[in-house]
């Protein structure tokens, strides 16, 4: 159902998007992956060596409005259309209010939420054009509850959960689709941990969440799924 089509993924350097580039990938799909640094050339390459070809790397601040045109424009110049963003790249920060500082705060908001909103803004005209398309946003189980020392990072998921809400009302004439995927404790590299960690072994890994937005992505065109919540067995949470 997705061979063909064109996805954006950012924060594709590695973890959670890396691996959202290789499920797309298998489902026959031609790939623009962002990062913000050179790594990003390196992910392309490991994909390209694995047999799919279809991969442009673009290095870009997702937070800079002329850097998210730009990853917009060359994807487009590259292969004519865009099918699914998958607004994956984000940043996670764990501390106490006191210790958060006004530079924390102001750079999570800029990456988390600003960035979400300057890739859908660029995207939606050439969508509505087309009368379709898929926007996944990668938030996380705490746009659903509060947890202690994430009041920062909680704000902004809570405030991308509320915006992909009010897009997805916004957007459904064009027949666009509007999503988001919550996972619980991944084993990744947020907030400067390592993936691959003892510890971490019964939490979430990053081909479940992959797997979560291939299957999003796959619904059939009468079907919209709003939003899947994944947690590892071993996590105790609030039920919203």
């Amino acid at each position: 159902m997705l061979n063909d089509q064109v996805a954006i993924i950012t924060g594709a350097s590695r973890g959670i998007g890396k691996e959202i580039a290789s499920k797309l990938a298998e489902q026959g799909m031609k790939l623009a992956i962002v990062g913000s640094s050179n790594e990003i050339n390196e992910t392309a390459k490991e994909l390209q060596q694995k047999g799919f070809p279809d991969v442009l790397a673009i290095q870009a601040d997702i937070s800079n409005e002329d850097q998210v045109h730009s990853m917009i424009e060359q994807t487009l110049q590259q292969y004519n259309q865009i099918d699914l963003l998958v607004n994956n790249a984000g940043l996670g920060l764990f501390k106490s209010i006191e210790e958060t500082s006004f530079a924390d705060w102001k750079r999570l908001f800029e990456v988390n939420v600003q960035g979400v909103f300057l890739g859908v803004k660029a995207i939606l005209p050439h969508m509505k054009e087309r009368k379709s398309g898929t926007i996944i946003t990668i938030a996380s189980d705490v746009a659903r509850y509060t947890i202690p020392n994430g009041a920062a990072y909680t704000a902004t998921k809570y405030a991308v959960q509320g915006f992909s809400g009010s897009i997805a009302q916004e957007v459904r004439e064009y027949g666009i689709r509007v999503g988001t995927v919550n996972p619980g404790m991944v084993d990744t590299y947020i907030a400067g941990s390592k993936q691959g960690l003892a510890e971490k072994k019964d939490w979430l890994q990053v081909e479940d969440v992959a797997n979560a937005v291939v299957y999003m992505a796959s619904a059939p065109k009468h079907m919209l799924i709003d939003e899947i919540v994944l947690h590892p067995f071993v996590q105790n949470y609030p039920i919203a």
